[in-house]
């Protein structure tokens, strides 16, 4: 199944949903599966998991909606299924007050993993924007992904790319500190 025969956006909703999203190696298993389908042992190899574990992982996602089935083939015997994401991007839920991002945890975890001797561009800015700039950037930020998304072609290699663009919480004032 082409990517282009998917729904958009999959909203997570569930309580089932956001655990299945929550989990780095299922998080790596849908990563697999964002450009093309792929059996449970191509998941498991290109994961690095066992075979019985890269199942588990994956009927975990496809109960929770996340990925189907999308072709079948008998091989020797045996039904071969192909899994597929069930859309092109996972929304997830804001993660409230206090909360870690799920993406953002995974987004750290994946620069972690990455090849230390390939090209990373990896940077933080602290900035003072109005409402009306920090709205505007948000937005061109988001086109600029939408862009390179379309652009994205399965032949070639896997690139991430991660913006979180927020307000800090308040400092709070420093434990005995003199405010006068």
């Amino acid at each position: 199944m082409p990517t282009d025969d998917l729904p958009e956006t999959f909203h997570v909703t569930t309580d089932e949903q956001l655990r299945a999203v929550s989990n780095l190696t299922r998080h790596r298993i849908m990563a697999v599966l964002r450009f093309e389908p792929a059996t449970i042992t191509q998941i498991a190899e290109r994961v690095g998991l066992a075979k019985g574990s890269s199942s588990y992982h994956v009927r975990l996602l496809e109960r929770a909606g996340l990925v189907k089935v999308v072709r079948t083939r008998k091989v020797r015997g045996v039904t071969e299924r192909y899994y597929a994401m069930a859309a092109r991007t996972i929304a997830l839920p804001d993660p409230g007050a206090g909360q870690p991002d799920v993406l953002m945890r995974h987004a750290v975890a994946d620069l972690e993993a990455s090849p230390v001797d390939g090209e990373r561009h990896v940077r933080m800015a602290h900035l003072r924007l109005t409402e009306e700039q920090f709205a505007q950037l948000g937005a061109r930020l988001q086109a600029l992904a939408d862009e390179y998304q379309e652009l994205s072609d399965p032949s070639l290699p896997d690139a991430s790319l991660v913006f979180a663009l927020f307000h800090p919480a308040p400092r709070e004032q420093a434990e005995g500190e003199d405010t006068k």
